[in-house]
This record gives C-alpha cells, sequence and structure tokens, in this order.
C-alpha cells in the first residue's frame, strides 16, 4: 500500500477532524458525508435526535429532523456500504441519534435493511406505531421470518423428526405390521443361512406403540428488554415445532406477566407482534404456570430461555424449579438463543439451575435443532454441549 492510499484510509476512518488531506474521489466524498453524519460529534455529546435540528459542535450536520434527509442518509449507506456494515450504522445510529422514531415513518422503515436487531427494535416500539406503520413493519418482519426459516427450518424438522423416529423404536414389537423390516433384516444381516437363502431374525426391531404426540415441548421465554434477539428466534423454532405432528408445543412468554402464545404459532409473525418486550421479570411465576401445563412428565422437555436475573421471589423460583425436575421433567435453561456472542445473566441462579439438574448455558440458533434433537432422544444435555464446545455455568 502506498503513502497516498494510506492516507486516503486515514482519512476516511478519521473524518475531516484529521491533519490529512489526501485527493477523495465522488465516492470517498459520499461515503465520507454518511459516516460523518453519525459520528462527527464531540466526545460526550448526544447526536442530532428527529425533532431535534440542531448541529454538532463540530458542523457538521448529522441527521437532523427532516425525514426525507434521514430517507437519504438510508439510501446512501445501503449505496456505500455492504448489508453486515449497513446494520452496525443502522444499529449505531438508533442508538447514537435516538433513530428508532424512524421507524414510525413507513416510507423510512421500507429503506431499513431489515434483521433480527430490526425486527426486535420493532417489536418494541410495537404500541407505539399508527396503523399505516403497522402494516409496514409486519412486511419488514416477515421478510426476516422468511429468511430465518429458510435457513433454520428444515434443520429443525430434519433433526426432531430423526430423533423421534429413533426413540419411538422397539426391541419387541407386538404385531407383524408393527416391524420394521428394512432395520430389522439389517440388524440381523450375521444370521443369514446360504443353504436356504434367509436371515434368521434373532432381534426384531418394530415401530414403537404411535401416540398422538410423542413429546411435549414448553418454550418459556424471558421478553424483557436484554432477551429481544432470543425472544425472535424462539418464536421462529416454536412455529416449526407446532408444525411438526409428533410433539406437542406451547410457547409461553413473561415478563412479570405471563401469556400463552400457542394459539398464534401457525404464523410466527403473529407470535412475535403478540410479545412485548420490556418490562421486569417473574420466572418463577412462569414456571408457575408452565407447571400447570405438564400432563406427562416423563415425556416432557420444558426449555426456559432466560438470563435468569429473577425479579420475583428468588428462593421460591429454585424450589419451584427443583420440584420440576423432581417430577421426572427434562428442563434445560438457555440463557440466550442468539448469536450475538457471550450473554449478561445471573451467575449465581446459573450455578444453582446446574445443581439442581438443569443444563445451563448459552446456544446460538444454529445449534438449537441439534440441542432439541439431543433432549429428545434422552441424551445428556450436558454432555452434548460439552462436545459442542459450549461453556456451561
Amino acid at each position: 500500500m502506498n503513502t497516498i492510499e494510506r492516507s486516503r484510509r486515514w482519512r476516511l476512518l478519521l473524518g475531516n477532524t484529521a491533519n490529512l488531506t489526501p485527493e477523495l474521489s465522488a465516492t470517498d466524498m459520499g461515503m465520507d458525508a454518511a459516516l460523518a453524519a453519525l459520528y462527527n460529534q464531540a466526545d460526550g455529546e448526544e447526536g442530532d435526535n428527529i425533532g431535534n435540528s440542531r448541529k454538532s459542535k463540530s458542523g457538521q450536520g448529522g441527521l437532523g429532523s427532516s425525514a426525507p434527509k434521514v430517507s437519504r442518509w438510508l439510501g446512501d449507506i445501503r449505496q456505500y456500504f455492504p448489508s453486515s456494515v449497513v446494520r452496525v450504522l443502522q444499529k449505531d445510529a438508533y442508538e447514537r441519534l435516538n433513530l428508532e422514531q424512524m421507524l414510525l415513518e413507513p416510507e423510512l422503515l421500507q429503506a431499513v435493511e431489515a434483521d433480527v436487531h430490526l425486527v426486535s427494535t420493532l417489536i418494541s416500539l410495537n404500541h407505539l406505531m399508527p396503523a399505516k406503520t403497522k402494516e409496514t413493519a409486519r412486511l419488514v418482519v416477515r421478510k426476516v421470518v422468511d429468511e430465518l426459516e429458510k435457513r433454520l427450518a428444515s434443520r429443525m424438522q430434519q433433526a426432531v423428526v430423526g430423533s423421534l423416529n429413533r426413540a419411538s423404536r422397539t426391541r419387541r414389537p407386538k404385531r407383524v405390521q408393527d416391524i420394521d423390516w428394512g432395520r430389522t433384516i439389517r440388524a440381523n444381516l450375521q444370521h443369514y443361512l446360504p443353504e436356504y437363502q434367509t436371515i434368521i431374525p434373532q432381534n426384531l426391531i418394530g415401530y414403537g406403540r404411535q401416540r398422538q404426540s410423542l413429546k411435549d415441548i414448553i418454550l418459556c421465554v424471558d421478553q424483557s428488554g436484554s432477551m429481544a434477539s432470543s425472544v425472535v428466534y424462539a418464536s421462529l423454532f416454536a412455529a416449526v415445532l407446532a408444525s411438526i405432528k409428533a410433539v406437542s408445543t406451547q410457547l409461553v412468554v413473561f415478563d412479570t406477566a405471563v401469556v400463552d402464545l400457542t394459539p398464534m404459532l401457525d404464523d410466527p409473525v403473529d407470535v412475535l407482534f403478540g410479545t412485548q418486550l420490556g418490562g421486569g421479570t417473574d420466572i418463577n411465576k412462569a414456571l408457575s404456570y408452565c407447571q400447570g401445563l405438564i400432563r406427562r412428565p416423563d415425556d416432557t422437555i420444558i426449555v426456559l430461555i432466560s438470563d435468569l436475573y429473577e425479579g420475583g421471589n428468588n428462593d421460591e423460583l429454585l424450589k419451584r424449579t427443583a420440584k420440576i425436575l423432581g417430577s421426572g421433567v427434562q428442563m434445560i435453561s438457555l440463557l440466550a438463543l442468539a448469536d450475538d456472542g457471550a450473554p449478561c445473566f445471573d451467575a449465581r441462579n446459573a450455578a444453582h439451575f446446574t445443581a439442581l439438574g438443569s443444563p445451563t448455558f448459552a446456544c446460538t440458533p444454529d445449534l438449537f435443532p441439534d440441542l432439541m434433537a439431543a433432549a429428545l432422544n434422552k441424551q445428556d444435555v450436558a454432555q452434548w454441549a460439552a462436545q459442542q464446545g459450549i461453556v456451561k455455568y
């Protein structure tokens, strides 16, 4: 890299306050202006808010109070930067310039690069949106959900159905029509008699007794603000699980109140708009509700998705958790279901839950299908997590 190129890069990185004067192209100037609108403010100074037209101390304009100006800025960053960078810039704009208000304008919302974090923001603003914006917001959320389904839904279905098929096999089929002949033949190839050209099936493998649902799954999801990304992924996975007839799926979300969103599981977008991000946390109250849903403890899996910061009675929470686990329910505690990095959580409660017998760790969306397959197949989930290199708490 020559001196001119190095100087150009430092100028774009540091802005026009740097003592550098390289010659910038028209594209460079456009990039510089887009970045300056977001980042050129004095340390400790708040950026320009929508509704606040003052300039920063540096004299650079910011995004100002004009909706068309914000729309142009959104278009500019999409022109100059790849999607991954655009999402970072948008996120910084929400936080630094209080641009959440721009999402209340349909024409601005259409210009935003959609991702999980944007969906979380839209859900948190749901109660503030006028009717005309809600329609646009649903389209944006639908787009993100559809993209996530393409990436994750088929893996989830394959993992769950495969594990249920394995779990439902029996070594003692009661009727001829219950015998799985393909697996029985493969299991008895060593008993082939050449003179008779046949196999003596010493070990029969058959299909287990079929029920309307082989397992009951309860997803209990903390919808406090810090769990926003987890709520998005949990809602999607709950909808996918609900489409699998071999399991019975229920989705419960909570803050200080508990809401059962199971009737909405036909559409994950409806589920997301049924949540209310923010508020306090009463995990004990949520688990009390889930406890009332348990019909077959030995065939029930509860997945608690929470950072375990309890705003209610913590002693009662631990007693209730011990009682649920003691009844035979398999309970897994996920500190996060997201790919945002290491989560913030209550380390003391995490240790208590692990000691009680509920494996406690954070999980990425890509690993969640395999986690559910391991749980449905009654594997040691803590051991499975260790094999994946997941840090347990």
